[in-house]
Order: structure tokens, then C-alpha cells, then sequence
């Protein structure tokens, strides 16, 4: 990194120097000047004269270097006070460098979770309902929310077939009224996030509902793979054991 003018204590030691020198001069100007001064053979400036235009030069000469000293010391506070600024700018930037690093983390420990802890696919409705459970919490651990709703529709008749609402402990609500329609159709929902699953070669869409505007895109994509797993489970959970078991979740009433 080059270094720009001086340090201020460089500059103080400079102008005192020269001040210093200075003043010595004004001290000795009688001591110097102890005769006329002869500039042509018809201009003679008297002893008096001769001492009082030096006495002005340097004292001109004095504030110029006392300007110069004020202007480089104005110049380097500028200088550090931008460095302070850019040193603030950079440790807000480190702080939330490692706050966003602290939520990746976080999401990577929860899509872990979802991934890795299931060691079987839910048999029963009443297993089913726990897994939406255990998504529902891992959605509400990433964001803040105080509820989630999940939403099973039939994408040929917009029917609701099965739905979850799971809410932080302690928290009550009004159930929340999304259009299925809405949904299916893609369009924004005033007060609510909706994320819906992406497969779209499939007669059923899975929705979760948020009561947010805005969530970011790291949350979307986190969302998007939980409901493309419930989308799997409940395919799987109503064509290995219906016919068996009968144990295609009813339509919701």
C-alpha cells in the first residue's frame, strides 16, 4: 500500500522547522541588514526600508507555509476519517458475511435433517401427518414465522385434498383462507408466501403457505424441496399400500 503526503507528526516537526527558521531570520535581520542596500546606482533602499520589506516577505511567507500546513493536515484527517469509514463499511460487511454464513449453515443442518432422518417412507395417515409435522417445524426453524400450512390440491378440480396447519407453541391464529386457484395458477397471495412444488406432470399440487410478503430466495428453494418431498411421499404413500390398505388420505372436508 503506497503511502499519500506525510504523518501528522511529520508535518508538525516540518512546520516548526521552518517556523523556527524563520523566526530566527526576523531576529536577525538588524544583524543582517546594517547598511543601505545598493540595488542600482540610483535606487538605494535605506537600512529601515531593506528591514521592514524582509520583515513582510517572511511574514507573508510565514502564513503561506502556515496555510500549506493547515491544508495538508485537513487533507490527511479527510484521509482518516475515510479510512475509518471504509474500515466500518468492511467490518459491517465481514459481520453479515458471517451472519449469512451462520444461516447457510443453519438451512444446510436443517435440509440435513430432512434428507437423512427419515430411515422409512410414512404407511399410515396418522404417519403421514407426523412427517408434515416434522417439515412443518423445519420450515419454521428457517423462517420466521409463527405458522405454516401445507396443502395437498387435486390440480383438476382444485379441490383441497389433504391439509396441515402446524404453529409455533403458544401462538394462535385465525385460520388462514388461501385461494386454491391462487395456487394452482401461480399468483401472488396479499399477506402470504405460497411455495408450490415443481413437478408439473402430476394430477396434485403441494403448497406451503406462509403468512409473509416477501421471503428470500435461499428460503424459496429450501421450501420448494420440502414440498417436492412431500410431493414424492404422498405419490409413494397412495400407490404401494392403496390398493393393499386403502390408505389413500381422504379429501379434505
Amino acid at each position: 500500500m503506497k503511502k499519500i503526503g506525510f504523518h501528522p507528526s511529520h508535518l508538525q516537526i516540518l512546520y516548526f522547522v521552518i517556523y523556527l527558521a524563520l523566526f530566527c531570520l526576523i531576529i536577525f535581520i538588524p544583524q543582517i541588514i546594517n547598511s543601505p542596500v545598493h540595488i542600482t546606482k540610483k535606487l538605494i533602499l535605506e537600512e529601515e526600508i531593506s528591514e521592514g520589506l524582509l520583515l513582510i516577505i517572511l511574514f507573508l511567507l510565514n502564513i503561506l507555509i502556515l496555510n500549506l500546513y493547515r491544508n495538508e493536515t485537513s487533507k490527511q484527517k479527510e484521509l482518516i476519517e475515510k479510512i475509518n469509514n471504509d474500515k466500518k463499511s468492511v467490518e459491517e460487511k465481514l459481520i453479515d458475511s458471517f451472519k449469512y454464513i451462520g444461516q447457510v449453515n443453519v438451512q444446510i443442518q436443517q435440509i440435513k435433517s430432512i434428507f437423512n432422518s427419515t430411515d422409512k417412507f410414512p404407511e399410515t395417515k396418522n404417519d403421514f401427518k407426523k412427517t408434515l409435522y416434522f417439515f412443518s417445524d423445519r420450515v419454521l426453524g428457517i423462517v420466521n414465522v409463527n405458522w405454516a400450512l401445507f396443502r395437498i390440491i387435486d390440480n383438476n378440480t382444485g379441490r383441497t385434498i389433504y391439509e396441515q396447519l402446524e404453529t409455533r407453541p403458544g401462538v394462535t391464529i385465525d385460520y388462514p383462507h388461501v385461494s386454491n386457484k391462487m395456487i394452482i395458477e401461480d399468483h401472488a397471495c396479499p399477506s402470504y408466501s405460497t411455495v408450490i412444488s415443481s413437478p408439473q406432470n402430476l394430477k396434485i399440487v403441494v403448497c406451503c403457505i406462509l403468512p409473509k410478503d416477501k421471503i428470500n430466495k435461499d428460503e424459496r428453494s429450501f421450501i420448494q424441496a420440502i414440498t417436492n418431498e412431500i410431493t414424492m411421499i404422498f405419490v409413494i404413500l397412495n400407490s404401494i399400500y392403496y390398493k393393499e390398505s386403502n390408505l389413500i388420505l381422504p379429501d379434505h372436508k
